[in-house]
């Protein structure tokens, strides 16, 4: 079946796959504003017959049967928003929106789990069970997942497992990556309101400043995980926007501090978004004004399930190859909200090799990068990844 899972992806990936790909990426939509994205997901599905429903608005769920559906489920996921960034490569399938671009592969995975409905569908004689194909919308902002797993994504029929890969650019082309237990960090999305009184630059003793409460701010929360979390729990604070938004001789009334906190221990996210908190209130208090924190989304850390990644990635090397598939322990900083799926049943994420500056001086550049380019070889891969993969986990539960 090996043989004929990689023929098939093939042939899908030249007909479907890549020129979905581009069509995706010539029109990507930010979060929760997937209209397109999501009609072209419906008309595709309905086009090759496979049942498929709304979620959420721009979400898409879709259901293939094979023999005895009742048994068992699996899920596949795929994210499809795109990111505020202006593209600046010169690809004849460049995003036609104004900073808007598929600077994180999204495209990619969609058009990946839309070539595996096909294959699955030709081959539903395979399947001993049910797959459940996910398009879900807004990752980026972390509140996809939980809206779908709200609205029942999980259910009729219920969901025993669930699978997800993302394509990570750096990573020689079609190399696997899969984490063992908390592979991935937690984050809190977060912002301050910084409030003072303003003045003019002349006189700052009729104002508060609240840059000057903002900056004694941003270094204070440093010391956290510094000072407060212990080094064998890996934690960080970020701090990417810093806005007073008023001319250069004029005290303003308000800063705005927005960031990030991650962490790969949950109850050190809390920790520290806790004690963020209390500094952020008492260091205002100390220079007369007043500040608040504010959560703006979140998203636990990802735990895979050992005995899925054992399962699945023993299927991964046989349809790829013992060397092209790496098992590790140690977690990494990035964030991704199938975090959540992974609390509600046994769940993989995987990562796919894109290419890397060795391969061709075009791949490698960093996801969320206005030039990355990812190697659409790995789309083969990928279909064929999500096919076998839930071919085999039904067969052999």
């Amino acid at each position: 079946m090996i043989n004929r899972i990689k023929s098939l992806a093939k042939d899908v990936t030249e007909l479907y796959v890549r020129p979905l790909r581009h069509q995706l990426h010539r029109n990507p939509e930010l979060s929760f504003v997937e209209y397109e994205t999501s009609q072209l997901i419906h008309d595709v599905l309905d086009s090759w017959g496979i049942e498929n429903v709304s979620m959420n608005v721009t979400g898409v769920v879709a259901t293939i049967k094979g023999r005895n559906p009742e048994k068992r489920t699996i899920a596949l996921r795929a994210d499809i928003d795109a990111l505020p960034i202006q593209e600046t490569n010169d690809c004849d399938y460049k995003s036609l929106r104004q900073n808007v671009m598929h600077a994180c592969g999204h495209d990619m995975h969609t058009a990946m789990l839309l070539g595996a409905a096909k294959l699955l569908q030709q081959n539903k004689d395979q399947i001993k069970g049910t797959v459940k194909l996910v398009f879900q919308p807004n990752e980026e902002g972390f509140k996809g997942a939980k809206n779908m797993l709200k609205a029942g994504v999980l259910k009729n029929p219920d969901v025993d497992a669930a699978m997800a890969l993302h394509v990570h650019s750096g990573t020689p082309s079609n190399i696997v990556l899969c984490g063992l237990g908390t592979s991935i960090a937690g984050c809190n999305r977060f912002r301050i309101v910084v409030k003072g009184t303003g003045a003019h630059g002349a006189m700052p003793e009729l104002g508060v400043d609240p840059i000057n409460i903002a900056a004694h701010i941003y270094l204070s929360i440093q010391a956290i995980t510094s000072r407060e979390i212990t080094a064998t729990k890996p934690a960080v604070v970020t701090n990417g926007k810093f806005s007073g938004e008023t001319a250069a001789n004029i005290i303003p009334d308000e800063v705005i501090m927005e960031g990030t906190i991650r962490s790969l221990d949950k109850e050190n996210g809390e920790f520290i978004f806790n004690r963020m908190k209390d500094i952020i209130e008492s260091t205002a208090k100390m220079f007369r004004g007043e500040a608040e924190l504010i959560e703006l989304s979140s998203v636990p850390p990802l735990a895979n399930d050992d005995d899925l990644v054992k399962d699945v990635t023993s299927y991964l090397k046989d349809l790829l190859g013992e060397q092209s598939v790496v098992v590790f322990n140690q977690g990494g900083m990035g964030s991704e909200d199938f975090a959540s799926y992974s609390y509600e049943v046994p769940s993989i994420y995987l990562m796919l090799g894109a290419g890397t500056k060795q391969e061709n001086p075009q791949y490698g550049e960093a996801m969320h990068n206005p030039k990355v380019v990812f190697n659409e070889d790995i789309l083969v891969t990928g279909t064929a990844m999500h096919t076998y993969s839930a071919i085999m986990w039904l067969k052999n539960h």
